[in-house]
């Protein structure tokens, strides 16, 4: 497999004698999502609902998460009240706030699936476009990772979005279209080679940087990105736009400075 000259996505190499990024076996892996959730009570439910109604229609083994991060909202409880309803939805809770990237941390490590995917709680991605990504995964794709088409947020944010997105991509010679798109679908197995240690939104740079430098194959889908509804942002405000900076900076000193030599998974190649 290779990376296009032109574009991020992932082409097939020579001599693939199927349609690239289908199952050969036309198998249905099965899927966790999960959901990071904090203050989120006025549109986890129907995420929920959404993705359920998705992911059936893709595989008969599959599993929808929340990990509520301390919420002091009604998240949790509203979620609790759907589990008892529906046997397919589990919630994991946080006794407090540990952050964005404990969260993730969490959701991966409660994921049980063949496939984990996970998007953000406050329905600024549509759930429905998992069908885009899952089509593309295939026996040469480990990691698919979304690009937003268009930002919908406040000009200033769209203005700090992208002048964080060219700064982390030159940093950490990323080679994604959208480092700080949180719609994601990957193996589980990933997992085995790759460590997340970050608990703030940094771990998003974390992620893709270690899933890039341990050799697995990345493909890379558009998907609508939305006004958010309900809730705000927890992230611009400036003490946490401080600690992100700081964390930033030692994860620079820790993958590119440092320079450590990662592990290949097994099978996969530079």
């Amino acid at each position: 497999m290779l990376l296009c000259r032109d574009s991020a996505d992932l082409c097939p190499g020579p001599g693939v004698g199927r349609p690239p990024n289908q199952l050969s076996s036309d198998r249905k892996p099965g899927v966790s999502i999960f959901f990071p959730a904090y203050n989120d009570a006025g549109t986890i439910a129907s995420l929920v609902l959404i993705a359920e109604m998705t992911v059936r229609e893709l595989t008969d083994d599959y599993e929808v998460l929340v990990v509520d991060d301390g919420s002091p909202d009604h998240t949790g409880a509203l979620l609790d009240e759907m589990s008892r309803t529906y046997r397919w939805l589990r919630v994991v809770h946080h006794e407090s706030n540990r952050g964005y990237g404990g969260a993730l941390r969490t959701g991966f490590a409660s994921a049980t699936k063949e496939l984990v995917f996970y998007t953000d709680g406050d329905a600024q991605y549509d759930p429905r476009e998992l069908t885009a990504l899952y089509r593309v995964f295939g026996d040469d794709v480990d990691f698919v990772n979304g690009y937003k088409i268009g930002r919908s947020d406040p000009l200033h944010r769209v203005v700090i979005g992208r002048l964080y997105h060219w700064f982390v991509r030159l940093a950490f010679g990323l080679r994604l279209r959208d480092v700080d798109c949180d719609f994601r679908l990957m193996r589980r197995s990933v997992f085995d080679s790759v460590e997340l240690t970050r608990s703030s939104g940094v771990i998003c740079v974390e992620l893709t940087k270690k899933v890039q430098d341990a050799g697995f194959r990345i493909a890379q889908v558009p998907v609508h990105h939305f006004h958010r509804t309900y809730g705000h942002s927890q992230f611009f405000n400036f003490p946490r736009v401080a600690r992100t900076l700081l964390d930033l900076a030692r994860l620079w000193i820790e993958l590119v400075w440092r320079r450590p030599d990662p592990k290949r998974a097994p099978g996969r190649a530079p």
